[in-house]
């Protein structure tokens, strides 16, 4: 019986989204099965005085809204389809634009009218409390992605391109293994290169 990930994330983050897709790759060759919770480095930084993540308009919000509605319409497994439909669009083919949302739902099998969601504020409590729900895991001095699995939390890892087949199942097997060692606190590697998709 597979193993359930819950996967905390900002659909925004190309990083998270390399994670993601790597997370996917390791549950074809490891009995793992991810169930998708929202992240808003929004809601995360709504508070602070300096702006992290550089967005004055507030883009950030519109993406998670949609992730949000999807998940209190639909369920974890359609977020997980959305956050696909919307993440290859976005990170793979830079194609954000007034049809992403609605053509990323129609692909995920969900109803176009969730689009409206991303203008709306009907939905930020709950990503407030999904956002705090992740952070609580591990604590205030992370971002995003959050991955939980049994008794394990941990942030990460954060790579610039996607692991695949056996490689991405021993980077999961030596990521339990760090994370799950008594007093690991953590692991960081040479500065970030701009990420690939490939």
């Amino acid at each position: 019986m597979p193993q359930i990930v819950d996967f905390w994330f900002d659909p925004s983050c190309p990083y998270t989204w390399i994670t993601s897709r790597w997370l996917l790759e390791a549950a074809t060759v490891r009995p793992i099965e991810p169930r998708w919770h929202v992240l808003s480095l929004a809601a995360l930084n709504e508070d602070r005085d300096d702006d992290p993540e550089d967005d004055p308009g507030g883009y950030l919000w519109l993406p998670v809204r949609v992730c949000a509605a999807v998940a209190g319409t639909a369920g974890q497994e359609a977020l997980g389809r959305f956050y696909t439909a919307f993440g290859t669009r976005v990170h793979e083919r830079d194609e954000m634009g007034p049809r992403t949302f609605p053509d990323a739902l129609a692909e995920a099998g969900l109803p176009t009218t969730l689009a409206a969601a991303a203008d709306v504020p009907d939905h930020d409590d709950a990503i407030r409390a999904s956002t705090a729900e992740g952070i609580g895991k591990v604590g205030p001095h992370i971002g995003t992605p959050v991955i939980e699995v049994g008794a394990q939390t941990f942030f990460g890892p954060v790579m610039s391109r996607i692991p695949r087949g056996e490689e991405a199942g021993r980077l999961w097997d030596g990521t339990l293994l760090v994370a799950g060692t008594p007093g690991f606190h953590e692991l960081k590697g040479p500065p970030p290169v701009p990420p690939t998709f490939g």
